[in-house]
């Protein structure tokens, strides 16, 4: 099952390599919270990755399986749906501009919190593909979590 192991890589190194290296400036993040999402990333990962490298179990030709063919793609569109929507929210301001602006283009137009629905989307994408608990856990994880915050962002 090596093939699943880009579904948690490329995300993930997405979303702490790449893109706070895009972003012009920023509030800064407070010490606790960052050691927070450190802490659940990594166990997060360690959970998903030992479910499919030492429990799951698929049947031969899963990779052509409706399942894993629609969990592929909301994946990929959930995921192309959170990058554009960065790259969004990235130039809503011209250097040295402060203030708030309300985001246009792309999912924007149909959703508030575009770039959070592209992530939900991402990890139901990859709940369906894995057909797992543990991925299952956190596509509601990240349900709740990131639905609170754009509920909030909506306000």
């Amino acid at each position: 099952q090596p093939f699943f192991g880009f579904f948690l890589y490329f995300p993930r190194q997405y979303r702490s390599l790449i893109f706070p290296l895009l972003i012009r400036e920023g509030k800064p993040t407070p010490f606790f919270t960052f050691v927070l999402a450190l802490l659940f990333c990594v166990y997060n990962g360690y959970l998903q990755g030992r479910s499919l490298s030492n429990y799951a179990k698929y049947p031969p030709g899963w990779l052509k399986h409706p399942y894993f063919i629609t969990g592929f793609l909301g994946w990929l569109i959930g995921m192309a749906i959170n990058i554009h929507s960065d790259h969004i929210l990235r130039n809503l301001r011209k250097p040295g501009e402060t203030g708030y602006k309300i985001p246009r283009g792309g999912m924007f137009e149909y959703v508030s919190g575009a770039n959070f629905f592209g992530e939900i989307l991402e990890w139901f994408g990859f709940a369906l593909a894995c057909c797992s608990i543990e991925s299952l856990a956190f596509a509601l994880c990240t349900l709740f979590v990131l639905g609170s915050r754009a509920n909030q962002h909506h306000q």
